[in-house]
């Protein structure tokens, strides 16, 4: 038996599966208890995270918790590891898109006056970590959520695991880690509030996670069009790639999620990257059709 609770979190839906009963309550608690560090190390829309107060203080060295050196020490592997393509100083890209303050309040907004930025370039390899210091080049601002939810669901999926001596499932909008000796049916939809018993194809997942990066559902108005939360680092600007979703299974939801992220940004040229990696993908153009890779199975098999 599989048994499940879900809410409201980080401007997204949190889910935890768990095979037994009793432990549902503990394991819900262990979740929300480290959604709320999380939160209030690394939220970009909190003016009283930890987060916030270092981009305001761009420049100068400030003293972190480990918390936040970890998630910021993720988000420079993922951009060592991609060449840049998932850039953690996006920050003032997107609030020049218009993503300034949460999901829910830029999405009941009324259209948003587009203000260009320039590329990131490269601004990610002049970010200084070093222990529990950290210094924010002069005129970035840092945005973690390429990799901070994914990071979490790891961390607490084996928290959870460990805690409880069971399985356990963590999803955060999408991105999905495991952990234990169990496999995991999962549904793919573009949506991360997608029923569990929606439309999509079932994948078994045993280990590690899976992550969907998707163009289509935080979109917004503004003066230039429909906008996006990814942003091509190379341009400053919403990706504008082939790809509509991409799917990815890694070793860790980390890894894919940074993968999925990577794919959208890359367009035409993400197939041959995905599996120069040997990484399990599905990807759906604008068109609806999809591209299955380096052993992800077709949605008969899946079915």
């Amino acid at each position: 038996m599989t048994y499940t609770t879900s809410f409201a979190a980080l401007g997204t839906t949190a889910l935890v599966a768990v095979p037994r009963r009793d432990d549902l309550l503990r394991a819900r608690g262990i979740l929300v208890r480290r959604l709320d560090e999380l939160d209030r190390a690394c939220s970009r829309f909190r003016p009283d995270s930890e987060l916030s107060r270092a981009n305001a203080r761009a420049g100068d060295w400030v003293h972190i918790t480990p918390l936040l050196a970890e998630a910021v020490g993720a988000a420079l592997a993922a951009a060592r590891e991609t060449d840049g393509l998932v850039d953690p100083t996006l920050g003032t890209q997107l609030r020049a898109a218009g993503y300034d303050r949460t999901y829910t309040l830029v999405q009941a907004r009324d259209g948003w006056a587009f203000g260009g930025s320039a590329p990131a370039g490269g601004a990610w390899a002049k970010v200084e970590l070093d222990g529990d210091r950290l210094r924010i080049p002069l005129g970035c601002e840092l945005d973690l959520g390429a990799t901070a939810k994914a990071l979490a669901a790891d961390g607490a999926a084996r928290t959870i695991a460990a805690e409880l001596d069971s399985e356990a499932l963590v999803s955060l909008g999408g991105d999905i880690a495991v952990a234990g000796d169990r496999e995991w049916s999962v549904r793919v939809a573009e949506r991360h509030d997608a029923p569990l018993d929606g439309d999509g194809p079932c994948v078994a997942l045993r280990a590690g996670g899976i992550a969907t990066s998707s163009t289509t559902v935080r979109r917004w108005r503004t003066s230039r069009g429909d906008a996006h939360h990814v942003i091509d680092p190379r341009t400053g600007l919403p990706a504008d790639g082939c790809w509509r979703t991409v799917t990815v299974a890694a070793r860790t939801c980390l890894e894919a999620n940074v993968a999925a992220t990577a794919a959208i940004v890359l367009g035409d040229r993400a197939v041959g990257w995905l599996h120069s990696r040997g990484l399990a993908s599905r990807l759906v153009d604008g068109d609806g059709a999809v591209v299955r890779i380096c052993g992800w199975p077709t949605e008969a098999d899946a079915a």
